[in-house]
């Protein structure tokens, strides 16, 4: 009996579970037609979302059409500006004048587009063709530097949108587009993440042509070479390629065409999104793409047979390959000699492994290790943490938590008020956990040295890797303790070797070991000892420089000649 009134049940679960399964199923399917790689919902080259398809329509000879398409693509936008004229004989042909108002310059579009044209006006007796029209304003009559054709629907649109003009001649298969762009733009300034006391003090700025005229300044050769492309859907973001034709290798510029030719997204509105899709290593929290804001800096990584990707809107520029070294490296190492070059150099070393080891090497020793601390030194660490309630890696975690909020407190309070929270963060809630018990002294000094010393990386990206990794390193200290820390530190060391950044090793030149590349990593040969360009990639000319170019003072006059010259000067007289 038992086990009949045991079937129908058991049949209800599987048929309950059936259901289930079923309902899993199409959720997943679902999920699967909406985010599946590829799977487009009115994903077009102009971003979807128009009544129409911009990328499969050329522009209309009709006018009013091409009015029509215009108004459809932006809607109700207010800053849209589209004004209507007449000329040729008997002013019988119209023309159309589109831009968008705030990204074009005004001044220039009223001195050489609309006075021009009016001026014309009926002067261009027996002229009523619009494909001679077309061929005269291109020729004669639009005072303006930069004039092309655009025969897609798409290419005119995006023209428009990022502040160039359209002239549309009524019966003609195309449009004029000039380049009238006047973007809002801060100008040029100082770095502010990379400020050095000598050397170039400009930066790059959010204008894509700004940052290139900047490179031109600094390298006068028609050999750089700059390739523009357009990525995301929405977006449309202007992306420049930049490299020096000769030097840099052209496997390199391929792989870094390629990998920028597979994004397929709708938006991308810095470097740092650009930088996520392509970099090498994604999951881990070294950077495998080196970003600057400083001229002088990307133009040397272009000497040297590298790459830069510049992307408008954001002062920071991409630099592929790159290795760890580059990251210890600052742009004043190589305008001042090279004895205090290298003493900076170590300095930084010494700076960017401190605060990786030396929370987890207090923690190991005072938890595990007492015994390879001299004893005065103990009983003083003793003696402050009697009465802290909290054990050792406690102590630390509060501290590190403590300091990384007033380090953000620090970036995003205006900069009126910033010094009064460093103040207050330093002074007296340092001060006040120490008083009321719940710090050491000890553990203040050995997280304050740590976070200050963090801010000696010259790159940022890098030194937000170190702090990621201390809290690791801090726990692994806590249960094992210097056994820990040797694991920690083996796995960082395994985890870096193992690195790429666009095929090439993290840590080369140390391991693999190139010796012509060591004259310019911890340490830094003179320059005229410097005659060839780092063997990251397979340059196309690796001399820098000639050689033979050590400075050496005049050889000293013998005595006999001076006496000789002394004779005849007083003849002379």
């Amino acid at each position: 009996m038992a086990e009949d009134k045991l079937v129908p049940k058991m049949d209800q679960v599987i048929e309950e579970c059936s259901r289930a399964n079923e309902r899993l199923e199409a959720a997943l399917g679902r999920f699967a037609l909406r985010f599946r790689p590829g799977a487009k919902e009115e994903w077009s080259a102009f971003g979807g979302g128009l009544p129409f398809d911009p990328s499969t329509m050329e522009v209309s000879p009709d006018m009013s059409e091409n009015e029509r398409w215009l108004r459809e693509a932006y809607g109700p936008s207010s800053d849209l500006v589209i004004r209507k004229m007449r000329l040729g004989d008997q002013l019988q042909t119209q023309i159309m004048i589109a831009y968008i108002d705030g990204m074009t310059d005004i001044l220039r579009l009223t001195e050489g587009i609309l006075k021009p044209i009016t001026q014309v006006g009926t002067a261009l007796p027996g002229m009523n063709k619009p494909d001679s029209i077309f061929d005269e304003l291109l020729d004669r009559f639009l005072h303006v530097g930069e004039v092309q054709e655009a025969a897609k629907l798409r290419d005119m649109l995006h023209m428009i949108s990022s502040g160039d003009t359209a002239v549309i001649v009524a019966g003609h298969p195309k449009a004029l587009i000039c380049g009238l762009r006047l973007w809002p733009d801060r100008g040029v300034e100082k770095p502010s993440t990379e400020e050095t006391l000598r050397g170039p003090q400009l930066g790059f700025s959010e204008t894509l042509r700004t940052n290139t005229s900047l490179l031109r300044r600094l390298i006068k050769t028609p050999g750089l070479w700059i390739e523009d492309h357009t990525i995301g859907q929405r977006s449309q973001t202007s992306v420049s390629i930049v490299y020096l034709k000769g030097v840099t290798s052209e496997e390199l510029v391929k792989e870094v065409r390629e990998r920028l030719n597979r994004i397929d997204t709708d938006q991308v509105l810095e470097s740092g999104i650009l930088e996520e899709f392509i970099e090498d290593a994604p999951w881990s929290p070294f950077p495998t793409v080196l970003r600057t804001e400083r001229p002088d800096r990307v133009a040397a990584c272009l000497f040297e047979g590298r790459v830069a990707i510049l992307v408008d809107g954001t002062p920071f520029v991409l630099i592929v390959p790159c290795t760890l070294t580059e990251f210890l490296v600052g742009s004043s190492d190589y305008y001042e000699r090279a004895y205090l070059a290298n003493f900076l150099r170590m300095v930084r070393s010494f700076a960017f492994f401190f605060p990786l080891g030396i929370s987890a090497f207090y923690i190991a020793v005072t938890t595990f290790h007492q015994e390879m601390v001299p004893t005065p030194l103990i009983l003083s660490i003793a003696s402050q943490r009697e009465g802290i309630p909290f054990p050792a890696v406690i102590e630390v975690l509060l501290l590190e938590f403590a300091v990384e909020v007033l380090r953000q407190a620090s970036i995003h309070v205006p900069k009126i008020i910033g010094p009064a929270i460093s103040i207050i963060g330093v002074l007296i809630v340092g001060q006040a956990a120490v008083m009321a018990g719940l710090v050491s002294n000890a553990v203040v000094i050995i997280v304050a040295f740590g976070a200050v010393a963090s801010f000696a990386t010259p790159i940022y990206s890098m030194g937000i890797a170190i702090r990621l990794l201390r809290l690791p390193i801090i726990l692994l200290a806590a249960s094992l303790g210097l056994f820990g820390i040797a694991m920690g530190f083996s796995a960082i060391l395994v985890h870096l070797t193992a690195l790429r950044s666009f095929g090439v090793p993290y840590l080369q030149p140390l391991a693999p070991v190139v010796t012509s590349d060591l004259k310019d990593t911890l340490i830094r040969l003179p320059w005229w000892m410097m005659r060839t360009r780092p063997a990251l990639t397979d340059v196309q000319n690796i001399s820098r420089q000639k050689p033979g170019q050590m400075p050496e003072p005049p050889e000293p006059t013998p005595p006999a000649a001076q006496n000789d010259g002394q004779a005849q000067g007083g003849g002379e007289k």
